[in-house]
């Protein structure tokens, strides 16, 4: 077995292990493999390894790298072979990068204001399915965070949920990083109840805000337990990061 296998499979075991003590069924939360500063080369070894849904910050970073992963899985199985990837953006939107971001990725859940999920909306290309997206909400109210304050959220998707070519799928939250459980399970569950709040708003579209995109390597388990559905791990699955590379 790989060490990119191995690694998969513990953090696979920490999220069953965090639903099942709050009796939630394993395959309620989903693993989204954040590869941002990674080559495509790492990519390629979780693909091995059973990941399908990778996570990017910086947009000609992560064209780059999807463009060349497509390039080694074609060679290695065919043209005629689908790939059945699933790539996220997860990083703060610019307007004059929106159309890209639109034609490449399955996921946004970095929404933060109307005009963003209007351009999306405009530049996804019609052949393709329609684009899922998260809010992104500030949680813990910090000033150099991303994000839509929590007061802001339901008159956002009431505005929001109605474009064309996209789908409203829930929130998404990076608290405040503490080491206190009490702090962790608070932001947290403030973000649950957020979503619970925004499917109260807008009953008649309940059943598609099912996504609650929080929690990474350091405080998942508490994300799971306070009702995450989309886990974004980065370091348990790819090692620490030694640079940054600008979108």
């Amino acid at each position: 077995m790989s060490l990119m296998s191995q690694k998969l499979q513990a953090v696979h075991a920490s999220i069953q292990a965090a639903a099942a003590a709050v009796s939630r069924r394993p395959d309620s939360v989903a693993l989204l493999a954040v590869s941002k500063t990674f080559g495509a080369d790492m990519v390629l070894e979780a693909i091995a390894a059973g990941q399908r849904a990778f996570g990017e910050n910086y947009l000609q970073e992560a064209v780059a790298k999807m463009a060349a992963v497509d390039l080694a899985l074609q060679a290695e199985r065919g043209s005629a072979a689908e790939t059945l990837l699933e790539w996220h953006f997860i990083g703060p939107i610019q307007s004059n990068k929106t159309r890209p971001i639109a034609e490449n990725f399955a996921w946004v859940h970095t929404v933060e204001r109307e005009k963003i999920a209007q351009r999306l909306s405009e530049q996804r290309p019609p052949h393709l399915p329609p684009l899922n997206i998260c809010l992104q909400v500030n949680i813990s109210g910090e000033a150099s965070k991303s994000g839509m304050a929590p007061d802001q959220v339901l008159d956002a998707a009431r505005a929001i949920i109605g474009l064309p070519r996209l789908v409203l799928r829930g929130l998404m939250a990076i608290p405040e990083p503490t080491e206190d459980l009490q702090r962790q399970h608070a932001a947290f569950r403030r973000t649950r109840e957020l979503l619970l709040q925004l499917q109260a708003g807008l009953p008649e579209h309940a059943a598609q805000l099912d996504t609650l995109s929080m929690g990474m390597s350091a405080d998942m388990a508490v994300a799971i337990e306070e009702g995450a559905t989309i886990v974004r791990v980065g370091s348990a699955i790819f090692g620490q990061r030694e640079r940054t590379i600008q979108s």
